[in-house]
């Protein structure tokens, strides 16, 4: 008989339990704040930021080609170096994104 009072006590629990979590109310999909950038708007500001960096490169080497005074081999050299490993940096993170998407989309449901 204590077997069926433990279980009839286990039920109404469980039923509680369940009464308790469907009462809650769903968690609501977070919005991001007015103000706060998203994260598409940061990672084309991220790709803008290389691009201007290698276009910069590029028209520090130009300038130093045709001798324009002022511009140092350097400099040159570590703009182009800059503009290097922000490229670099970008495919890496590209690189990872991609990987999460296919992890995620291998995941089972």
């Amino acid at each position: 008989m204590s077997q069926g009072v433990e279980f009839n006590r286990l039920m109404l629990e469980m039923r509680s339990m369940q009464m308790e979590a469907m009462a809650r109310s769903k968690p609501a999909v977070s919005v991001p704040e007015p103000g706060a950038p998203s994260f598409s708007d940061m990672l084309g500001q991220a790709v803008n930021k290389v691009n201007e960096t290698q276009q910069t490169s590029t028209q520090m080497a130009e300038a130093f080609e045709i001798g324009k005074s002022g511009i140092d081999l350097t400099d040159v050299m570590i703009a182009s170096q800059k503009a290097s490993v922000s490229f670099q940096a970008m495919t890496q993170v590209r690189n990872k994104l991609v990987q999460a998407y296919q992890d995620i989309m291998q995941m089972p449901v």
